[in-house]
């Protein structure tokens, strides 16, 4: 049967009531063919999210309706092993059994998205340091999870991502990650391992129907931007960041504020979508964006520390090294594939940006 998570806004509602509408709902659910799974409600907020299995989302409105009147305010169809994988759970607490005994529990959640790159400089790896690369989700980040409570998302993703109930602790996980991964390439020779984390925040939905769609997109985009072993935070971040424990890690944590993310967002849009076209320039960007030549450069500049060009150019690189180390088509194929004109031109642009020519890149991870 398909599974829903319904979205209930400006509950006036203490954690109590809710618990008893939860109970109105398992007793006339069978009426309605829904089975009622469990809810999380945050009394500060006001805000409920439950989770039910249903023929449709007529069949859990209806539910609600007949029950106890609280029509949500959306609904949409979600996963189990995704709900599970961010929320930590799919039915109730055990020690949730009867009306006094009531949820009082956030669905906000933090999100930590890490884009990790294997930069090799030399045309063949050591057995050694194959292992130490290829060892370093189990041997670093997975723990740097477990010791700050971080639970690994394991979906269709183009990196690794983490959902945490504490942004204290997702700050300092992303913070020892990257202490860690700087430990380890200060052993290795002829190549570096390179994380940049974007950490963002927010509930399972708002408006959208992607579950945690848009937090994970922001997290992703954060850290596109993030430069090479650093992290980007949302603004949601900007308070927690000024406590005493992350003040001495300034220098490797950057916070944007909302006029950036709005940018951010419009800009990765765009770029998402053109990125491989060879023809596409700054003057296309600035069109599209609906800036000057000068304005383009200016926010750009302030946001990626790049030029337009060089923004546009390493976003076309970086995917062209997750091709290849996906061994993903032949050099020319991915030149073109990413967007340069020439196989040689991206060869330069290539052995520019990563000091390897992809040829030989492609070569040493065999």
């Amino acid at each position: 049967m398909p599974l829903f998570m319904d979205r209930h806004i400006g509950l006036n509602a203490t954690a109590k009531s809710v618990a008893e509408a939860h109970q109105m709902d398992l007793k006339i659910q069978k009426q309605f063919k829904c089975k009622a799974l469990t809810y999380w409600y945050e009394e500060g907020k006001r805000i409920a999210f439950c989770l039910i299995e249903a023929p449709n989302k007529e069949a859990v409105e209806e539910m609600h309706r007949n029950s106890h009147g609280l029509i949500p305010n959306q609904i949409i169809e979600v996963q189990s092993n995704v709900v599970e994988f961010f929320l930590g759970r799919i039915a109730d607490p055990a020690k949730v059994n009867h009306t006094e005994q009531f949820i009082n529990e956030t669905a906000f959640r933090i999100i930590l998205f890490i884009d990790c790159k294997r930069i090799i400089t030399k045309s063949k790896l050591s057995t050694n340091e194959k292992t130490e690369i290829s060892a370093i989700l189990n041997n670093v980040i997975r723990p740097a999870l477990n010791e700050f409570d971080g639970t690994e998302v394991k979906i269709n993703h183009d990196g690794i991502m983490a959902s945490f109930t504490s942004i204290s602790k997702s700050i300092n996980c992303a913070l020892k990650i990257q202490k860690r991964i700087s430990e380890i390439n200060n052993k290795l020779k002829g190549c570096e391992v390179l994380a940049s984390i974007g950490l963002s925040s927010g509930y399972p939905f708002t408006n959208g129907n992607d579950f945690f769609g848009e937090t994970v997109l922001l997290a992703k985009r954060l850290s596109e931007i993030a430069k090479e072993n650093n992290i980007v935070l949302s603004n949601d971040f900007k308070n927690e960041f000024v406590r005493k424990e992350t003040m001495s890690k300034k220098n490797l944590v950057r916070i944007t504020n909302p006029v950036e993310e709005k940018f951010l967002n419009s800009l990765m849009e765009l770029i998402e979508k053109v990125w491989n076209d060879e023809d596409f320039n700054v003057v296309d960007f600035g069109k599209k964006i609906g800036l000057s030549k000068a304005q383009l450069y200016r926010k750009i500049i302030a946001l990626t520390g790049q030029s337009p060009n060089d923004f546009i150019k390493n976003y076309r690189l970086n995917r062209a090294l997750k091709l290849l180390s996906n061994k993903h088509g032949n050099i020319s194929e991915i030149a073109f594939e990413t967007g340069f004109s020439t196989p040689a031109y991206f060869s330069k642009c290539f052995q520019k940006r990563f000091g390897i020519l992809p040829s030989e890149y492609a070569n040493s991870i065999t």
